[in-house]
């Protein structure tokens, strides 16, 4: 049963709502009531019980654009219409409106609008922009709210600033976007005609000239080739020469004003006078010089005398629209060209021999022309005389007397700069080979002398020192200044340049002739071994691949028995032989036909490398001292660090989290010298114990006494090199070698 309304609930009730709706007009800001409107929303944005927001912005349907802002969605998409308005013309009998043509473009991003009318010729009116681009309001009692997509359609009728717009059509893309939207399109509008202009055509139309003058338009032809130039090679046998010497000349056809102009190649020390042009640009008639009339014969317009001599002195004339006795003066156009023709340039016949590409490719697309056989008329060039170089002279290098024989202004030769850049010295990059020497003779003095040959990649030189001895009687050091070194045998005053030793004549077991001093090499440094290896496609003799084949092939019919000679020198079968012995069988199988740098090659890619030990005493004398050099001396923070990441505190730490941290101290070490001693100090379960390894470090309170280098086994008692020792090649393991030569046996 529903209950009886007490009097005056009605009016608390619309009380209730004009309370709503002032509370909904006014806020309050530091504390001052001020009129907000009724779009205010509530907190956070949400609209009020009862309140409808309305859409500030064009609202686009899920799947429209992405998930992005519309500003970046629909960046550079613009919806176009046509539309046009009425404009009334006051002050004007002729006419009474005006229809004015316009584009309306419609921005997604912004929701701004932009009214551009385009321009029409002689039109009188101002046109361009109508309406700059911006966020247009509604007609009135809308004026608070915004056009925005929802609003446009084809056949309508917008209203802008008080201004009717009618939409009658619109472009591809703005179609596809409304059907999308799900708006309906309206069928396109017609597009009215301006009556007025309508009404000025029919009588320009209508109209007829009293003086039919002729329109000779050459913009056109200007316009579409300008810069356009034909080039065609020409040849004219010049009768007044006197050896009937042929001119060679180039004409060159303006496509834009069919002019011509022809430009004479003169020959070097041909001694003709260099002029600039053989013929000036202008146009050529076919037929002169017998064509030629006097200057007024030919004019563009022909006249006609209407009374004669009727009306004593005085003419009168007009133009004569038939040219009627006009004189017609042909001249040379681009279809008179072509490759063979004879052409008439004021009495002279030239000959048409040859043109460029774009002269070919012109006329095959307008005249369909695909022969282009030039004419010759060059006759072939006589043979080039040999030069005949002068022998040396024995003054200066050869280069340098060469160069003098290269012009009259003598040049100093011309250094391979790039290569001297390439192998000069770089860090630890010597580019310097450097071998042990002995001298091939029979004197007992000399042959225990010892001789250090250095050749300089970057310029190709070579250097002799001779070691030091005491009590020999040979006072020692530089033998033989640095510089290029001949080859023996050759000629010395000839035309053909000399050969000099190259780094390829260089190599262990060579024998070589340095002015007169046969020297034999013995053997080489380590940074020569590896630089020989590493450039194998320079050197043959240290090119594993060409020395296992050469091997293979001498040794090849015989495998078994080869085999059975170095299981006979392993009688413990250890799979490993000593190098003397590896080097004797070697000799014994190729019977001389290998040199000694390539033994030494193969025994060094099958050696066994004895690993040396470092001591740890040492290491850390390094380390602190490399420490001490740089004031390093966090230790008690580091050992903090490594102590916070040790979460079960057992006092060790992976490999990679103790260099990580010290990584991130900084410590002054390179990166072999901190691996090594954390290697060093750790466990069997290959763990840091860090407590040891810090306190090896610290060189305040652990400090190690001066340190000793390790002795490591020289390659000889003569540390002839200067360079840091190699290790001695002992052992081969030969097992690998012969599995290579004749693959594994079964």
């Amino acid at each position: 049963m529903a209950l009886p309304l007490l009097p005056g609930a009605s009016r608390d009730r619309n009380i209730g709502k004009e309370k709503f709706h002032k509370s909904q007009l006014w806020g309050h800001c530091n504390n001052v009531a001020m009129l907000v409107g009724e779009d205010k929303p509530g907190i956070g944005g949400e609209p009020l019980p009862g309140q409808k927001l309305k859409p500030k912005y064009s609202v686009f349907p899920e799947g429209m654009g992405s998930n992005a802002p519309a500003w970046l969605a629909f960046d550079k998409q613009v919806l176009s219409f046509d539309a046009y308005f009425e404009e009334e013309v006051p002050d004007k009998n002729q006419e009474l409106y005006r229809i004015r043509y316009c584009k309306i473009y419609f921005y997604l991003e912004d929701d701004t609008i932009q009214v551009i009318e385009p321009q029409v010729k002689n039109s009188g009116i101002i046109q361009g922009t109508i309406v700059r681009r911006h966020r247009i309001p509604l007609p009135p009692p809308h004026e608070d709210q915004f056009y925005t997509v929802d609003h446009f359609n084809i056949n309508i009728e917008i209203i802008i600033y008080a201004r009717r717009y009618k939409i009658i059509d619109c472009d591809q893309f703005t179609k596809n976007f409304l059907r999308k939207m799900g708006v309906r399109l309206n069928p396109p509008a017609g597009r009215p005609d301006d009556p007025y202009t309508k009404e000025r055509q029919k009588i320009l139309d209508s109209m007829t000239p009293l003086r039919p003058y002729e329109r000779i338009d050459t913009l056109k032809q200007f316009l579409e080739h300008d810069g356009h130039v034909l080039r065609f090679f020409c040849v004219w046998d010049d009768p007044k020469s006197m050896f009937h010497d042929p001119r060679e000349l180039v004409l060159r056809y303006y496509l834009s004003d069919d002019t011509i102009d022809i430009k004479e190649i003169i020959p070097v020390n041909s001694g003709q006078d260099t002029v600039p042009l053989f013929l000036r640009r202008d146009k050529l008639p076919k037929h002169a010089p017998t064509g030629l009339y006097q200057p007024g014969t030919i004019t563009s317009r022909t006249v006609l005398n209407v009374f004669g001599n009727l009306v004593g002195s005085r003419g009168r004339y007009m133009l004569d629209n038939r040219k009627t006795g006009a004189v017609h003066q042909e001249f040379y156009t681009d279809s008179d060209l072509k490759i063979g023709a004879v052409i008439n340039v004021w009495g002279r016949k030239i000959i048409l021999c040859d043109c460029d590409e774009f002269t070919r490719e012109y006329y095959r697309t307008k005249y369909g022309i695909e022969d282009f056989t030039p004419v010759p008329y060059k006759a072939p060039p006589p043979p080039k005389p040999e030069k005949t170089i002068p022998p040396y002279t024995g003054f200066g290098s050869e280069e340098d007397s060469l160069c003098s024989c290269m012009g009259l202004l003598p040049k100093p030769p011309q250094k391979d700069f790039k290569k001297f850049m390439e192998k000069d010295r770089s860090a630890m990059e010597s580019n310097i080979l450097r071998f042990l020497a002995k001298l091939i003779t029979d004197s007992p003095i000399d042959k225990d002398r010892k001789f250090l040959i250095s050749y300089f990649l970057s310029d190709d030189t070579i250097s002799v020192f001779e070691h030091r001895e005491r009590n020999t009687g040979i006072r020692g050091g530089k033998f033989l200044e640095r510089g290029r070194i001949k080859k023996p045998g050759q000629e010395l005053f000839k035309s053909e340049p000399s050969e000099y030793f190259k780094a390829q004549n260089l190599f262990v077991g060579a024998r070589v002739c340095f002015h007169g001093h046969n020297f034999l090499l013995v053997d080489a440094d380590e940074y020569t071994f590896n630089y020989m290896e590493k450039h194998a496609d320079e050197f043959s003799m240290a090119d594993i691949g060409v020395i296992l084949k050469k091997l293979k092939d001498v040794a090849g019919p015989r495998s078994q028995e080869i085999r059975q000679v170095f299981a006979d020198t392993d009688p413990e079968h250890t799979n490993v032989i000593e190098y003397d012995s590896f080097r004797n069988l070697i000799v014994s199988i190729a019977d001389g036909a290998f040199s000694e740098h390539e033994i030494m090659t193969l025994g060094r890619y099958y050696s066994v490398r004895d690993e040396y030990e470092v001591d740890l005493n040492f290491l850390l004398a390094v380390t602190q001292e490399q420490l001490k050099k740089n004031n390093f001396e966090n230790f008690e923070q580091l050992f903090a660090v490594l102590l916070y990441n040790d979460r079960e505190k057992c006092g060790v730490l992976p490999h990679e989290t103790c260099r990580t941290i010290c990584k991130s101290f900084k410590l002054p070490l390179a990166n072999e010298y901190l691996q090594a001693l954390l290697t060093t100090f750790e466990d069997d379960h290959k763990q840091v114990e860090y407590k040891k390894f810090v306190d090896g470090l610290n060189w305040r309170k652990n400090q190690i006494p001066a340190f000793q280098t390790i002795k490591v086994p020289l390659k000889n008692e003569d540390d002839w090199s200067r360079q840091p020792p190699s290790l001695p090649v002992k052992r081969i393991k030969y097992l690998s070698l012969l599995d290579d030569l004749f693959g594994k046996e079964e």
